[in-house]
């Protein structure tokens, strides 16, 4: 039986699975590190800790699977995208990455869109200058420590950074690369008129591979380190967002995905290069050869509701250790018991800042309409609300530019509970399907490993291993009573933008 590895390296964690050739996943490993955060705002990682993190999930993962390293074929990977990699000429990191969520490039995206001009770096890249994307970061280390920017010789993304260290060789794909501020989306190449302007080295950016090719070999020290077989082929792979898409088949017009990880995101495909005209979306190569796809992100998605869990939900976290329960289990379930639209109770999930449809570092949360009906329950339901309330604002600036959608693929933790998925068809007025393939971007990592190696195309592969599980359709009486919350949650943020970035600007 040949078997493929899918490796994905989150911002808490990296997960790995072992998928057979028939798309069946028959084990999975994880290993978590840790988050730094210096600062307000901060976010960083400490590259080898990703790798140390990744050998030991893999040999984990054969012992779990009993399999031998030889009968993996292939190897696939995704990861967190944006961090900011910096190697020196020995290939070792100058400092901890940057991640995706650090926000305290604020001042270098305004000053590269007035360096370079919003409109014509939209042109160029598909999209606006944003403080998770990679290029601020490496103006960033020019400004502040130009000790570091002068020992950089390489840029790498997080996953990239796995692969240097499996096959010995630099490389990244359009996917991840699109997320870079660095690549020409719709031409599929680097902008040597950003990186020129920007004053980054083009001889620091590596080969663009799309994402099924084959992008090096396992090593003998890689082997040796991880129990995989040297000379496995590793394929480029994609952004933990592509490989998600491909990994619950969204790998054809007319259906979109929703991840909700710690953050979320609404992703649609797209078969020819499209641009939201205001550059909100995001537009990007996809993970299927020769396609692009859009997406909006919240950045404090799963994570709003995983703030709300360690800070308040302790009688919850108590019982579902008694009980042998998932806490977010016991926690939906006690949003279940508040009524829709929480008796007039709103939550603004701007925690770290806001991407989609605000792109704004200085946009902070709140709990709007409190009163003294309000309990847990109410809470807990309006963190929910305001999550998916959210993520609409995505797919309304979608429909805005006629995409057609007929139905929503949800993926990441909270795609576990029918009540969210029910409450997400609701807020979103489409039906809500989930599939087989339950771990997403690793999933997806897997079926690009096969696709590389098999030669097949990653549609097909979707349309034989991935099958529908699940059907929610919106309930009309439900779905007319969110709109009137909706049309009030969309008004919060105008309303309050300036009182928010003056609390911001008092920290």
């Amino acid at each position: 039986m040949d078997y493929y590895l899918g490796i994905d390296l989150g911002t808490s964690a990296v997960k790995c699975i072992i998928v057979d050739g028939q798309g069946h996943v028959i084990a999975d490993a994880s290993e978590a590190y840790p988050l730094h955060q210096p600062f307000p705002g901060w976010a960083e990682q400490q590259p080898e800790d990703w790798w140390n993190g990744s050998a030991t999930a893999i040999r984990k993962l054969l012992e779990k699977a009993d399999i031998s390293g030889q009968d993996i074929k292939g190897i696939g990977l995704s990861g967190q995208m944006h961090g900011s990699v910096f190697l020196d000429a020995d290939r070792k990191p100058v400092r901890p990455a940057l991640l995706w969520c650090d926000q305290r490039t604020a001042a270098e995206c305004e000053w590269i869109e007035r360096t370079i001009g919003a409109e014509r770096l939209g042109q160029l890249t598909g999209n606006r200058a944003l403080t998770g994307f990679t290029a601020p970061k490496a103006v960033w280390l020019k400004r502040h420590e130009p000790e570091h920017f002068g020992r950089t010789r390489h840029l790498l993304l997080p996953k990239d950074y796995i692969r240097l260290q499996l096959t010995g060789d630099f490389g990244m794909d359009m996917a991840d690369a699109s997320g870079t501020l660095l690549l020409d989306v719709a031409n599929r190449r680097w902008s040597g008129e950003v990186a020129g302007k920007l004053g980054i080295p083009a001889e620091w950016l590596p080969p663009l591979y799309e994402s099924n090719d084959i992008a090096g070999y396992v090593t003998e020290e890689a082997a040796h380190a991880t129990g995989l077989a040297a000379g496995t082929p590793v394929v480029a792979g994609g952004g933990d967002q592509a490989c998600g898409a491909v990994g619950v088949g969204v790998v054809k017009s007319g259906i979109a995905s929703v991840a909700l990880g710690t953050s979320g995101v609404v992703f649609v495909h797209d078969d020819d290069y499209a641009a939201d005209a205001e550059y909100r979306l995001h537009s990007f190569c996809h993970g299927v050869p020769g396609k692009w796809h859009r997406m909006g992100v919240m950045l404090a998605a799963g994570g709003s509701f995983q703030w709300w869990r360690n800070h308040f939900a302790f009688e919850e976290l108590q019982r579902a250790e008694q009980e042998g329960r998932e806490i977010y289990e016991l926690l939906t379930e006690l949003a279940e018991t508040a009524p829709l639209g929480s008796e007039g109770l709103l939550f603004l999930p701007y925690l770290t800042g806001e991407r989609t449809p605000h792109p704004d570092p200085k946009a902070r949360g709140a709990f709007i309409g409190l009163n003294l009906r309000h309990g847990k329950a109410h809470l807990t339901r309006a963190v929910l609300e305001g999550i998916t309330f959210g993520l609409r604002d995505s797919f309304e600036l979608m429909k805005a530019s006629s995409v057609q959608i007929s139905e929503l693929r949800v993926n990441g933790g909270g795609a576990r509970s029918r009540f969210w998925r029910q409450m997400i068809a609701d807020i979103f007025g489409l039906p809500v399907i989930t599939v087989n393939s339950t771990d997403g971007p690793a999933f997806g990592a897997a079926v690009m490993a096969a696709s590389g190696v098999t030669k097949r195309d990653i549609p097909s592969l979707c349309e034989e291993w991935i099958r529908v599980v699940d059907r929610v359709e919106p309930n009309p009486h439900d779905q007319r009573r969110y709109e009137a919350h909706y049309d009030v949650y969309r008004s919060l943020y105008p309303t309050l933008k300036d009182t928010l970035h003056r609390l911001s600007d008092l920290v």
